[in-house]
C-alpha cells in the first residue's frame, strides 16, 4: 500500500525513534479553561525537547504527543482526523478491556532517566493548572529487550520504510499525512501465578521459547492471537513500543503497552481477537496473567500541525 508519507513539508512526530532504555508515560485530562496553555504547549513543544536534550546530545531524548478525541474537538475542531475515536471497551466472558480517561499522551523517550523526568518536569510546569494527570509510568528496558515475565518483547515490529508505512498517515487522510494513531494499555501482571507455572506452559502461552524467542507453532497463543492478516492473507503490521514497569515493594509488575499505527483499525482487530476470542480460537491465554487497566486512543499529529497551531483557529 504506497504511504505517500514523503513531503518536504511534512514532518512526522517521532513515532518511528527506535526503543530506548527509559521510557515516562504521561496521561492527561484537560480541565475547563486550560486549552489555550495545552494548546501554546503543543504547538511549541518540539522547541521544548530540543531545550531540555541540548545539553546531551547522547542522550537521545524525543517526545509524541497525542490528542484524544474528545479534546481534539475542543482544542481545534473541524477538521478532525478521519478514525479518530473514543478507545472502545471490551467484555469477553472472562476478561475485560476497559475505557479510561484521556485527552492528551506524552510518550517520552531517552537514553538517560534524568533527560525523561526533566521533560516531563517542563512539560507538567507550564500544564500544571490545566490538567489532571490521570496516569503516569517510569518505564525501562529489561535485560535483553524482555518483559517481566521473562519473555522477549517486540520481536516482530517493522523497520525502515515498513515502519513507516504501517504507522504513518498517508494520502488517504490529505489533510493528516505524517500523522498515526496510538492506542495505550497498562497491564498488571500476576507474577505469583506465572512463576507458578513451569516454562515449557509459558512457552505455549506466550508461542515463543523463552530462551531463544524461536516462534512455536501453537495454535491459540498469545503469539497466534495477536497475528492480524488482510484479505490477501498478508500479516498486517503495527508498531510496538511496549516497556516494563513496576514497583517491587507495592509488588506491582507490569507492562506498559504502546501500539503505534497508521489506522486504529488493525490493532482494535488485535485487541478483539485477544479479549473475545474469535472462530478458531478463545481469548488470548495470557490475558490470565494480565490485567488490563487502562485502555486509551489518541491520534499523533504531525510536527508540521503542532507548530502551525497558532495560525488554526478552533472550528466546528
Amino acid at each position: 500500500m504506497p504511504s505517500s508519507i514523503r513531503s518536504v513539508d511534512v514532518h512526522p512526530q517521532p513515532v518511528l525513534s527506535p526503543p530506548a532504555p527509559v521510557a515516562v508515560f504521561l496521561v492527561v485530562t484537560i480541565e475547563p479553561g486550560g486549552e489555550a496553555a495545552v494548546r501554546d504547549l503543543l504547538a511549541g513543544l518540539a522547541g521544548l525537547v530540543r531545550a531540555v536534550g541540548f545539553p546531551s546530545p547522547d542522550g537521545g531524548l524525543c517526545c509524541v504527543a497525542g490528542v484524544g478525541s474528545t479534546a481534539w474537538d475542543r482544542l481545534f475542531g473541524d477538521p478532525r482526523p478521519q478514525e479518530l475515536h473514543p478507545f472502545r471497551e471490551l467484555e469477553g466472558s472472562r476478561h475485560r478491556a476497559v475505557s479510561t480517561p484521556g485527552d492528551l499522551l506524552f510518550h517520552i523517550r531517552a537514553a538517560r532517566t534524568d533527560l525523561c523526568f526533566a521533560l516531563a518536569a517542563e512539560i507538567m510546569k507550564r500544564l500544571r493548572d490545566a490538567v489532571t494527570v490521570q496516569d503516569e509510568v517510569q518505564a525501562f528496558a529489561y535485560f535483553d529487550s524482555r518483559n517481566l515475565l521473562g519473555f522477549v518483547d517486540g520481536t516482530e515490529n517493522p523497520v525502515g520504510q515498513a515502519a513507516a508505512e504501517a504507522a504513518v498517515v498517508g494520502a488517504e487522510d490529505p489533510a493528516f499525512r505524517g500523522g498515526s494513531y496510538a492506542i495505550v494499555q497498562k497491564y498488571v501482571h500476576d507474577v505469583d501465578a506465572w512463576e507458578a507455572l513451569a516454562v515449557e506452559a509459558q512457552e505455549k502461552v506466550i508461542g515463543r521459547s523463552k530462551l531463544t524467542n524461536i516462534e512455536l507453532d501453537v495454535p491459540g497463543s498469545h503469539r497466534d492471537v495477536n497475528t492480524v492478516t488482510g484479505p490477501d492473507g498478508e500479516e498486517l503490521e503495527i508498531l510496538r513500543g511496549a516497556m516494563p514497569f513496576g514497583r517491587p515493594g507495592h509488588g506491582e509488575f507490569g507492562t506498559y503497552f504502546i501500539a503505534y499505527a497508521r489506522t486504529p483499525a488493525i490493532p482494535e482487530t488485535m485487541l478483539r481477537k485477544m479479549f473475545l476470542g474469535g472462530p478458531e480460537s478463545g481469548p488470548d491465554p495470557i490475558l490470565d496473567y494480565s490485567q488490563a487497566v487502562t485502555g486509551t486512543l489518541f491520534f499523533i499529529p504531525s510536527v508540521t500541525f503542532l507548530e502551525a497551531i497558532e495560525d488554526r483557529p478552533v472550528t466546528g
